[in-house]
């Protein structure tokens, strides 16, 4: 196991191979338009914002391991895995990174119990991300959210509005060299979680809803959004993924992803991936603000 305290250093390699296994076309990740952005201040390519929460999930991993952490969540059936994460500066090639865990504290709260781990990543030495690590029995947000009522999926066309909802619709299927691929982008040894001559091929936590930028991303494309003169960056990310839900995913799996701006947050969507019956593999709350905004 890697020491939990090791220096990371993102290239272009790394963020080319993450965007395209997520088909993140944001042209913040692209070494070739970048400088078509509107005043963009970051000078060239940045690190994708699932990537880094990627990393964090290898380091959290690692973490659960050297602390004999991975029983008690097993026994205490914390089955949800949430990533409430702030950004504050972007990340770029050549940065020497660094994940941070504060100790874990096990709390009860309305008969739902908490392990948590308070959370930074830092960029040569400055605070790029922080947050929280949580695991817990019920979803800590959008739990009441059911999507059973709308059929099956896969009667609605890619890349379009859910009738009588807000709702636009994005489907992937699961793919484990894509998987493979952002794992490596994000400095976590594939082996984990993929091994073809034992029979395994678990995804990752954050694989699954890195897919959001995609979906996100082509939602704004449909609507015309001009990314070169009014760009947007992620300033928060609120994650919520069902473990059991995630183990049963293999490959091929269709991943409906569904995406709504919520009306009385500016600039929040509400993001959901379902599976098999409309089951919620993930939630989120993504905050997406414009570059214009951040810079005033």
């Amino acid at each position: 196991m890697p020491p939990l305290d090791q220096h990371f250093c993102f290239q272009q390699l790394h963020i080319d191979v993450a965007r395209n296994a997520t088909d993140d076309f944001n042209l913040f990740h692209d070494p070739h338009k970048w400088h078509n952005i509107n005043n963009n201040p970051f000078e060239g390519p940045i690190v994708l914002g699932f990537q880094l929460e990627s990393l964090l999930e290898g380091q959290i991993r690692n973490y659960r391991k050297a602390n004999n952490e991975q029983s008690l969540v097993e026994q205490n059936k914390l089955h949800f895995s949430h990533y409430q994460l702030n950004f504050a500066i972007a990340v770029k090639p050549g940065q020497s990174v660094l994940v941070e865990i504060k100790p874990s504290q096990l709390k009860e709260q309305q008969s739902n119990q908490i392990l948590s781990n308070r959370v930074t990543i830092k960029t040569n030495g400055k605070l790029a991300l922080m947050g929280y690590k949580r695991e817990s029995r019920q979803p800590l947000f959008l739990a009441e959210k059911d999507f059973s009522d709308l059929g099956d999926l896969k009667n609605y066309a890619d890349r379009s509005e859910i009738p009588g909802t807000s709702f636009f619709l994005k489907r992937k299927f699961m793919n484990t060299s894509n998987a493979k691929n952002f794992l490596c982008g994000s400095f976590i040894d594939q082996s984990q979680f993929f091994d073809e001559l034992n029979d395994k091929a678990d995804f990752p936590e954050i694989f699954p809803s890195s897919l959001i930028s995609c979906a996100l991303l082509e939602r704004a494309l449909k609507n015309h959004h001009d990314f070169e003169q009014n760009p947007m960056v992620y300033t928060s990310h609120k994650i919520a993924i069902d473990r059991r839900l995630l183990k049963k995913l293999k490959s091929n799996h269709a991943l409906h992803i569904l995406v709504a701006e919520i009306p009385e947050q500016e600039d929040t969507f509400e993001c959901y991936g379902l599976v098999k019956d409309n089951s919620i593999l993930f939630r989120g709350i993504i905050s997406l603000v414009s570059l214009e905004k951040i810079l005033k």
